[in-house]
């Protein structure tokens, strides 16, 4: 399947004074192993992580772009400043932003677009509320994020975008969706992307695991055959814990 992709999305959390260190920390910790490891810092944290992780097995990613290159939008990061700063990928339609910044499905296309004519990798989100996994219409709004989400994106490019599944009612919660829970939806997205391009494509799509991953449940989650790495949040923030998580992708 997709190559093995571990991901700390930092959140509103370090200070910028703070993230040199502890890049470096992350990089001795994560030494040997056999997955991407990447750190998505807040904007004002990504210029240090940029030189922390300089010459090392560590890549630096941001937490939202905008798909304009330039203009009246006050507030906004530019694929081009993200470049420019050396960020390598760039999360896209986490649910949090779907909530509080009126993130959608388009806008999340326009991103997914603009952060791959630039050369920047896009970690598209998706997941279902627990009302919608409830009611069993999970695949049915996935399939409509993920559809969406690859509109006009040719196999090449496809093959470069991480999808990350993260049922939002397992994000900063605890609950953790079972092993055959996340493999199920997992799974079903594979599908889907070979419905929309065809089973080779598909396969090399990376397909990661979000929502309350951890050091304790990652082993069992990443050894499912269509999980292939995780979009980390709180563990991310603690290196010990995230060298677990990335030592369980094997």
């Amino acid at each position: 399947m997709g190559k093995y992709v571990i991901a700390g999305n930092w959140k509103m959390n370090k200070l910028p004074s703070e993230t040199y260190d502890y890049i470096k920390e992350v990089v001795e910790a994560t030494k040997g192993a056999e997955c991407e490891v990447v750190c998505c810092t807040p904007y004002v944290c990504l210029s240090e992580a940029v030189k922390a992780a300089e010459g090392t097995h560590v890549s630096i990613g941001a937490e939202n772009l905008h798909f304009e290159d330039k203009g009246a939008f006050t507030g906004e990061v530019s694929a081009d400043m993200l470049v420019d700063l050396g960020v390598k990928y760039v999360i896209m339609g986490h649910s949090e932003r779907r909530e509080y910044n009126n993130e959608t499905d388009e806008t999340v296309n326009l991103k997914a677009k603009k952060a791959l004519s630039k050369g920047l990798i896009p970690i598209v989100c998706c997941g279902e509320s627990l009302e919608q996994r409830e009611a069993g219409i999970t695949m049915d709004w996935i399939a409509i994020q993920i559809k969406k989400a690859f509109a006009g994106i040719d196999a090449a490019d496809a093959k470069k975008v991480i999808v990350a599944y993260e049922p939002i009612w397992a994000i900063g919660t605890g609950k953790t969706a079972t092993d055959d829970q996340a493999e199920e939806v997992c799974a079903g997205i594979r599908a889907l992307l070979a419905d929309l391009y065809d089973d080779a494509t598909a396969k090399e799509i990376t397909i990661q695991y979000g929502g309350s991953m951890n050091a304790k449940n990652a082993a069992g989650l990443l050894a499912k055959p269509n999980i292939d790495g995780g979009l980390i949040g709180g563990a991310s923030l603690v290196a010990a814990d995230f060298a677990v998580i990335t030592g369980a992708a094997k």
